[in-house]
């Protein structure tokens, strides 16, 4: 896996909506129960209860979505000792959730550090230049637009999973989509571990095609162990919906200079 650290770019308005963004979702992980607590993610099993409660929520799941069928017990926050030992209390909802609007505060939710730095990172590297080509309000609509399709694509595919979905990444990879379809020739410095991280300037197609590509293998639970736990799938939907969205400005975006100077310790050949 390649890690993106700049790409070469420029943009000719400040990208509030992406700043914006990235600021609202490190708020709100810092404030989820047991969020930003722990850098290395341990928590009481009070905190943990809080946390299942908080999700059952505020994330979206699945079979709500698809089938409008919501629990009728829930976890309640609290702690209680039943015949196997300490464990978190259930009991009925004491709230009404809209399947919905629960897909909108999903996609501010994550499950971790590692989870929120790596969509903040690629929402960074990727965003303002979609934000700069489509302008700030149309950029959100976007977005947010992404992030459903991604949701109820995973969904749909997913209609009986009564695991909470949550995360910014469906709606980012509509970004990553958008940005393959608009600045595919563009430069983009990554991070390639091999031995050592090896500092790389690639075209963003190949990056983009190739996290792409990853994401379909993972999809299908090939060459990693949490296939399980992450909505690839989501991902994918999303990728594709950024694509098809941004396919009718592709003729008027104009593209990024092509950059010069050195490419992994030698002189870069023209267009390189």
């Amino acid at each position: 896996m390649v890690i993106p650290v700049h790409d070469v770019n420029p943009v000719s308005r400040t990208p509030h909506v992406t700043y914006a963004l990235i600021i609202a979702n490190v708020l709100v992980f810092l404030f989820m129960p047991g969020g930003g607590g722990s850098v290395a993610g341990e928590s009481s099993l009070a905190q943990l209860c809080h946390l299942h409660a908080f999700l059952d929520q505020y994330a979206a799941v699945p079979r709500e979505l698809i089938h409008g069928q919501l629990p009728g017990v829930v976890p309640t926050g609290a702690v209680g000792v039943g015949p196997d030992g300490p464990g978190c209390v259930f009991g009925p909802p004491d709230y009404d959730k809209s399947p919905v609007l629960s897909v909108f505060t999903a996609l501010f939710l994550h499950g971790g550090w590692l989870h929120l730095l790596g969509n903040m990172l690629f929402l960074l590297i990727f965003g303002n230049n979609i934000e700069d080509r489509m302008g700030h309000v149309r950029f959100l609509l976007f977005y947010l637009v992404c992030g459903y399709v991604a949701s109820y694509g995973f969904a749909l595919l997913n209609d009986e999973s009564t695991e909470p979905l949550i995360g910014a990444s469906g709606a980012i990879a509509g970004v990553l989509g958008a940005y393959l379809v608009l600045y595919p020739r563009a430069r983009v410095w990554v991070l390639v571990p091999f031995l050592i991280f090896l500092p790389l300037r690639l075209p963003a197609w190949l990056v983009l095609g190739f996290w792409f590509v990853l994401q379909a293998v993972y999809s299908n639970g090939d060459g990693v162990s949490d296939a399980g736990t992450v909505a690839y799938a989501a991902h994918i939907v999303g990728f594709l919906a950024g694509m098809a969205i941004a396919w009718p400005l592709r003729a008027g975006t104009p593209q990024p200079p092509e950059p010069r100077g050195l490419l992994f310790g030698r002189r870069a050949r023209p267009g390189w």
